[in-house]
């Protein structure tokens, strides 16, 4: 599972509107700049993020976007799934009724419990949050390089 491009930039999106202050409208043209993103991809982002109210759009004169509620209310996990749906690390684990291994896979309880820690993760991280972790620069919480990479390296090689 990886996260989209898609729900990145949602993400940093919500927090750049949400770093400009309590009720403060931002113009998506800005927010693009500001990110480095592409204001077409953004602005169907934006409308994502619009229709599940976590963003209000404005038109006209002293238009723009702003956030539909205050950062602390606004999760991760609502962020991520206004662009891309319901998050989930394998198709059985909110479906279950459609794989067919159900009841016979020895792995579906460790999906499922991935699943709920994630779920449980993003929904405990709010925009807010986020915004603090960016103010306060701290170093990696993967450390200095990405974590490894380990398909097809075997065990005590």
């Amino acid at each position: 599972m990886q996260i989209t491009r898609r729900a990145d930039y949602a993400v940093r999106t919500m927090m750049d509107v949400a770093g400009l202050g309590e009720g403060a409208t931002a113009l998506t043209r800005e927010v693009a700049s500001r990110q480095l993103l592409p204001a077409a991809f953004l602005a169907k982002i934006v409308r994502s993020l619009t229709q599940a109210g976590l963003l209000r759009a404005y038109r006209g004169s002293g238009g723009g976007i702003t956030l539909s509620r205050p950062p602390e209310e606004i999760t991760l996990l609502q962020v991520v799934e206004a662009v891309d749906g319901p998050i989930s690390v394998k198709s059985c684990v909110l479906w279950p009724e459609e794989c067919y291994r159900a009841g016979g896979c020895a792995v579906h309880g460790v999906w499922c419990e991935v699943q709920r820690l994630l779920v449980q993760h993003l929904s405990g991280t709010t925009v807010a949050s986020l915004v603090e972790r960016e103010r306060v620069p701290r170093p990696s919480e993967c450390g200095d390089e990405a974590l490894p990479y380990t398909a097809g390296v075997e065990s005590g090689a």
